[in-house]
């Protein structure tokens, strides 16, 4: 099978899976779901790109197995987060209800199918793997593995962090312990870093620099679109002051150390 061909069957069953994703979510009247259900897809189109690969074994069970580890661990604790605050929405969906209003149903339902598109482009680095022939890990390869490994630690830390710090807090207080203290964000860093090590991997493929496009377009959508802004504006409003204070003295993004005694005007910096 070509790699068109390969792309082209993957993207039309993740159109059909999200699209019943659509329907699940609006029996449910919670379009949270789409988040546990993109978290999953990663392990399914991982596996499929393994066992429709032409490349050497042990590096397509490598492609299955990080995209489905990946996968279970987030797309898992989504689901419970999911799960727990039913039927209460994820306020990110709240607001898009709000914005979409007008045309919610067709709106809503062309987001769940950029869903299914967002999965094939960050996934360009699997599908280079899965078809790599060339006998044996290369130097680069590893490296990309090493720093894979490292950010899915980072990023379970910091939601196992997070969930336990959700446990005793009120609505009001910050979360500014362990790696929320060196950033605002850190979920979202080491998910980004997820994809870094992903196409460095990749980088021992042909071709495999293609597969830039995934962290790119990872990092755009976690400062710019559906991450960190999203993020912020519902924190602002449920925690105000507390919240505005935590940003003048921690990195957006990249974890660093907290600024001492901000001026309480001075702008967040990344």
């Amino acid at each position: 099978m070509s790699i068109t061909a390969l792309l082209l069957f993957a993207l039309f069953g993740l159109g059909v899976l999200f699209a019943g994703v659509y329907v699940l979510a609006r029996r449910l009247d919670n379009y949270g779901v789409v988040d546990v259900a993109w978290s999953y897809s990663f392990g399914l189109i991982g596996i499929f790109y393994a066992l429709a690969g032409t490349g050497w074994a042990p590096r397509r069970i490598v492609v299955a197995a990080t995209a489905l580890a990946w996968s279970l661990r987030l797309g898992t604790y989504l689901l419970r987060r999911v799960a727990r605050h039913h039927p209460q929405e994820d306020q990110r969906y709240a607001q898009l209800r709000r914005d979409w209003s007008a045309n919610l149903g067709s709106m809503m339902f062309g987001f769940f199918q950029f869903q299914a598109v967002s999965v094939i482009v960050l996934g360009a680095a699997l599908v280079l793997a899965a078809r790599n022939s060339a006998p044996g890990f290369s130097p680069v390869e590893l490296i990309g593995l090493t720093l894979w490994l490292g950010a899915v630690v980072g990023e379970a830390t910091a939601d196992a962090q997070l969930a336990a710090f959700k446990r005793t807090a009120t609505q009001a207080e910050v979360c500014d312990r362990g790696l929320w203290r060196y950033s605002r964000h850190p979920n979202y860093f080491f998910q980004w870093l997820i994809w870094v090590g992903w196409f460095i991997f990749g980088l021992g493929s042909p071709f495999g620099w293609v597969a830039i496009v995934a962290p790119v377009t990872i990092l755009y959508l976690l400062l710019r679109v559906t991450g960190i802004p999203a993020t912020e504006e519902q924190s602002l409003r449920s925690k105000g002051d507390a919240y505005r204070r935590y940003q003048a003295r921690t990195s957006a993004f990249v974890p660093l150390p907290p600024r001492e005694n901000p001026s309480s005007n001075a702008p967040a910096q990344p």
